[in-house]
C-alpha cells in the first residue's frame, strides 16, 4: 500500500505533514470556539452578576469546569506544538524570514508574523490564567471581581486584546487556506474580521470595567 501510495506522488511525510496541518486547523477552530464562547459566558456578568454566577454553577455541577478546563489546556499546548514546527525560532531563521517579508511586503506574510509572536505570549499568559480559574473554582462574579481589583486588571488587558487578535487572523487564514475566502472577498472578510475582533474586545473590556466596578 504505501509503495502504491508513494508512486502516486504522496510519500508518507506528506501524508504526515497533512494529518499534522488538519489537526492544527481542527484544533484551531476548537480553540475559536472556546475563547469566544468564553467571552461570552464571562460577559453575561455586563447583564447581571447573578447570570454569570448561575453559568458558573452550571459548568462546576456539570463538571464542565473541572473536566474540560484541562482538556482545553491540553489542546491549546497540543495546538501550540503542532503549529511551532513551522516556526522560526533560530535567530537565522528569524533574520532570514524578516528580511524575506519585508522585501515582499505582502500583507498575509506579516499577519502570520504577528500570529506567531502572539502565539508565544498567549501560551504563557493563557496558562497562568487557566491554572488561576481552575484552582479557584466555583467561577462567580465575586471572585472575577476581587481578582481584577487586586492586581489581574493590566494583565488582562495585555492578554485580551493580543488572543483576539491572534484568533481573528487565524480565523481568517484558515479560510484563505481551505477555500472559503477567495482573493475577490479577501476584502470583505477582512473588514469583517476586523468588526468581529473589536466586537469581542469591547465587550471584554465592558466586562472588565463592569466587574472593577462591582468590586468598588
Amino acid at each position: 500500500m504505501s509503495q502504491v501510495l508513494y508512486n502516486a506522488g504522496e510519500s508518507p511525510h506528506t501524508r504526515s505533514e497533512s494529518r499534522l496541518d488538519f489537526f492544527q486547523a481542527i484544533s484551531g477552530v476548537l480553540l475559536i470556539a472556546f475563547l469566544w464562547a468564553h467571552l461570552l459566558m464571562v460577559g453575561s456578568v455586563i447583564i447581571s452578576p447573578s447570570a454569570m454566577n448561575a453559568l458558573g454553577w452550571f459548568l462546576e455541577a456539570t463538571y464542565m469546569a473541572q473536566i474540560g478546563g484541562p482538556i482545553i489546556f491540553m489542546l491549546m499546548v497540543a495546538h501550540f506544538v503542532i503549529a511551532a514546527r513551522k516556526m522560526p525560532f533560530a535567530a537565522g531563521e528569524w533574520s532570514l524570514f524578516w528580511n524575506h517579508a519585508v522585501r515582499l511586503r505582502h500583507k498575509d506574510t506579516w499577519m502570520w508574523i504577528v500570529q506567531v509572536a502572539t502565539a508565544l505570549v498567549i501560551l504563557i499568559m493563557g496558562s497562568i490564567h487557566m491554572y488561576t480559574i481552575l484552582t479557584h473554582l466555583p467561577i462567580d462574579a465575586a471572585t472575577s471581581a476581587a481578582r481584577v481589583r487586586g492586581g489581574w486588571l493590566p494583565f488582562y488587558l495585555v492578554l485580551l486584546p493580543l488572543a483576539e487578535l491572534h484568533v481573528g487572523i487565524g480565523f481568517y487564514r484558515l479560510g484563505v487556506k481551505y477555500g472559503f475566502i477567495t482573493r475577490s472577498t479577501r476584502s470583505r472578510w477582512q473588514r469583517g474580521e476586523y468588526m468581529m475582533m473589536g466586537g469581542f474586545v469591547a465587550i471584554g473590556l465592558m466586562t472588565l470595567l463592569r466587574l472593577w466596578l462591582l468590586a468598588g
